[in-house]
């Protein structure tokens, strides 16, 4: 079973947001937000817990919905599917996603290169399915991309934190999505498994045939080199957007995160430090 992305339908517009609004029992999580992605941008979502950074991310996966109202502007919107209408088995053939928190989904008694082969069916163990010499092979590139090529064999349970991790990116990609979500993937690793994870990550971005990633994180310490664009979110709303380096400086990020910050960039990698 081969899932190849279709190049030929791969949209200017990655992701569309216009005035949107989420809310739950009354309160509103998500407020007048508007953003776009377009094709070759690699994005990072920053902001202060409580900014509404996991709601974006839920909503992007369609594990929570806009609130849509009569007479409203509001549209949402990716590769072409309205959030809220879209069937999420679509939606989940196009949106990857790799959160740090997910991993306890996963079987622990499951060989690495099953998850991989079984994510193809939208499953998490491998059955009867049938794979084709091409998936096996897309699927084993994909390890040894990500530096784990010999945990092959290896049980998901057996892992270290941050070969998990690598693992489910790879299996995120499995199915070649065209957007791929990243929800903290560095979260809990030590510093030497998330310069390995980094490392794995930027060869991912500067691949023209890769997905539009988006990442989310609390710290520019952790943003990988070839990301383009930065959002930067307060109070539920995206309070400042654009090409990374003119996001990524001093009064937006101190204005973002509530307190005086320096914002510098050595050899491609951002750090920050209260000032």
């Amino acid at each position: 079973m081969s899932h190849p992305r279709d190049k030929i339908n791969v949209m200017e517009h990655v992701v569309q947001l216009q005035d949107v609004d989420v809310r739950r029992a009354g309160k509103e999580i998500l407020s007048a937000v508007n953003w776009t992605v377009d094709a070759g941008q690699n994005w990072v979502i920053l902001g202060p817990n409580g900014a509404g950074k996991t709601t974006l991310v839920k909503l992007l996966t369609g594990r929570v919905f806009p609130s849509y109202s009569e007479n409203s502007p509001s549209s949402a919107t990716v590769l072409g599917y309205r959030l809220g209408r879209v069937d999420l088995t679509d939606l989940r053939t196009v949106v990857g996603m790799c959160s740090a928190g997910e991993e306890h989904f996963l079987p622990q008694q499951e060989t690495v290169i099953d998850l991989l082969l079984s994510t193809l069916y939208g499953k998490t163990v491998r059955g009867r399915e049938a794979y084709e010499d091409q998936d096996r092979q897309r699927a084993s590139d994909l390890l040894h991309i990500f530096g784990i090529g010999q945990l092959a064999e290896r049980r998901f349970g057996t892992l270290s934190e941050g070969e998990r991790q690598r693992v489910q990116i790879a299996r995120a990609l499995m199915a070649d999505p065209q957007v791929l979500i990243l929800d903290e993937p560095t979260a809990g690793l030590d510093m030497g498994a998330r310069e390995l994870l980094m490392m794995a990550l930027e060869e991912i971005a500067k691949d023209r045939r890769a997905p539009a990633l988006v990442l989310v994180t609390h710290h520019v310490e952790e943003i990988p080199r070839g990301f383009t664009h930065a959002a930067v979110m307060n109070a539920g709303s995206i309070v400042a957007a654009g090409p990374i380096e003119d996001i990524l400086v001093d009064d937006v990020i101190s204005s973002g995160f509530g307190m005086p910050l320096v914002v510098g960039v050595e050899n491609g990698r951002w750090w920050a430090r209260a000032e």
